[in-house]
C-alpha cells in the first residue's frame, strides 16, 4: 500500500520512515509536516494510508481526517498519538486505529494489516471522533479538495439549493448545510435570515431601503443580504457587540 506520513517533527517522521523501509509490502509516497500539507500532498500521491499525527500546530490531525474524507476516495488515516490512556478512549470509542508514540514496528505492522482491510472494502470505515470547530472548511472541485480558512470567509449562503461560501471576490459551493455550519461556528457567524450566516467583522452597515426592508451590507463585496424581522435584534446585538 502507498503511505503518506504526517508529523511536524522531523526525527518522528524519519523514524516512521525507517520503520516501514522495514515492512517491504508498503511504499513511502510522500511526507507532510502539518495538516495543510498533508492534503496538499494527498492530492498528488493519493496515498492508500495516511499516518496522521493528532496534535500539530495549525490544522491539527482530527481536522486533517475530516477533511480527508471529503474525497471521493478517502485514504484510510491511522492516527499517531502521544495522549495519554484516558485521551485515548476517545479514538477506541470510534474504533479507529492509532499508534502510540514512540511507535513499536509490530504495532505499526498490525495496523497496516487493518487498514488493509478497510481499504478492500471488506470492514466499514469507523467515524470519527468529534473535535472542535475547524479551521477551514473544504469544497471539491473536479477531484481536488479546496481549503477555504474560516476566518476569510464574509457569509455562506443558500442559494437554490445548495451552500456557497463567499471569500475574496468568489462564491464557492460547499457540500454542508447552514444548519450544521452554524451549529460549529455559531461565534463567528450570525444568522441574519433563513437562508444566510454572515461574519459580523466583514459586515460594514446595515441599510434601509425605501420599503423599510433592512440588510446587511460588507466591505469590500457588493451584495446586499436581507435581515429576517424576526432575526433583526439578535443581528443588531451581535454586530453591536463585535
Amino acid at each position: 500500500m502507498k503511505v503518506l506520513v504526517v508529523d511536524d517533527e522531523e526525527l518522528a517522521r524519519d523514524r516512521l520512515i525507517a520503520q516501514l523501509s522495514d515492512l517491504p509490502e508498503h511504499e513511502v509516497v510522500g511526507t507532510a509536516a502539518d495538516g495543510i500539507g498533508a492534503l496538499a500532498v494527498q492530492d498528488s500521491v493519493r496515498a492508500d494510508v495516511i499516518l496522521l499525527d493528532v496534535r500539530m500546530p495549525g490544522m491539527d490531525g482530527l481536522e486533517t481526517a475530516r477533511h480527508l474524507q471529503r474525497l471521493a476516495e478517502p485514504p484510510v488515516v491511522i492516527f499517531i498519538t502521544a495522549y495519554d490512556e484516558h485521551a485515548l478512549a476517545a479514538f477506541e470509542s470510534h474504533a479507529l486505529d492509532y499508534l502510540l508514540k514512540p511507535v513499536r514496528t509490530e504495532r505499526l505492522r498490525a495496523a497496516l494489516a487493518r487498514a488493509a482491510t478497510w481499504q478492500a472494502g471488506r470492514a466499514s470505515r469507523p467515524a470519527l471522533p468529534a473535535c472542535g470547530p475547524r479551521s477551514h472548511v473544504s469544497a471539491i472541485a473536479g477531484d481536488k479538495l479546496r481549503l477555504l480558512a474560516v476566518a476569510d470567509i464574509v457569509f455562506f449562503q443558500a442559494v437554490q439549493g445548495y451552500v456557497v461560501a463567499a471569500i475574496g471576490t468568489e462564491l464557492i459551493v460547499v457540500e454542508e448545510s447552514l444548519r450544521t455550519l452554524e451549529e460549529e461556528f455559531g461565534e463567528r457567524f450570525v444568522r441574519i435570515h433563513r437562508n444566510a450566516l454572515v461574519a459580523p467583522a466583514r459586515v460594514r452597515a446595515l441599510e434601509r431601503d425605501l420599503d423599510g426592508n433592512l440588510a446587511v451590507v460588507f466591505h469590500g463585496r457588493g451584495e446586499r443580504l436581507p435581515v429576517s424581522r424576526r432575526l433583526f435584534s439578535q443581528v443588531r446585538k451581535r454586530l453591536r457587540g463585535r
